[in-house]
């Protein structure tokens, strides 16, 4: 595993996910949150933000975090493994919650991680799974060659976590 991408509802543990990969197997982490909004959450023109990933994937290894579905198959087409967190929306707007109660800092990945809060982005977690998750799959069976992993509870992610090695595998592009 050297491409990974994550995806899956918000509050589903996506970032979470991300940086303990990024720190197991030694790869760079990017949540693209913080590659769409700027720091007042004002979104990126899509183009710009499709070129963006089209140069995030073109490195050696990844892990990229995040939906986005419209620049979904970017990412699928180079990367090595798919990870689908598909849990329950209760289970997601409780992950919300608490990650607002954890990071209350000012720097970007606080930001980033307490996220914003408003009746829409609810609304969408409460339909994710019927909505959403269906064109999830889909895109994913449509545009990948590559390992597709779906976990479905944050037990699943302890126990996949875990059954990763423990120290991180020499970097395919060379030393750092």
């Amino acid at each position: 595993m050297h491409k990974i991408m994550i995806c899956g509802c918000g509050g589903s543990g996506k970032s979470a996910l991300a940086r303990r990969l990024g720190d197991r197997l030694g790869l760079p982490v990017t949540h693209l949150d913080m590659v769409f909004y700027d720091e007042d959450w004002n979104p990126l023109d899509q183009e710009a933000f499709a070129e963006q990933q089209r140069r995030l994937v073109a490195q050696p290894t990844w892990v990229l975090d995040g939906n986005y579905a419209s620049t979904m198959p970017i990412r699928l087409a180079a990367a090595d493994t798919v990870i689908f967190l598909d849990l329950p929306a209760l289970t997601c707007l409780w992950g919300i919650l608490q990650r607002r109660r954890q990071h209350r800092g000012s720097d970007a990945l606080s930001r980033h991680l307490r996220g914003r809060l408003t009746w829409g982005f609810v609304t969408y977690i409460l339909g994710y799974r019927r909505t959403m998750r269906p064109k999830v799959q889909r895109l994913i069976a449509q545009h990948t060659t590559s390992r597709a992993i779906t976990l479905t509870s944050r037990r699943a992610m302890r126990r996949f976590l875990r059954s990763l090695p423990t120290d991180a595998p020499q970097n395919p592009s060379g030393p750092a």
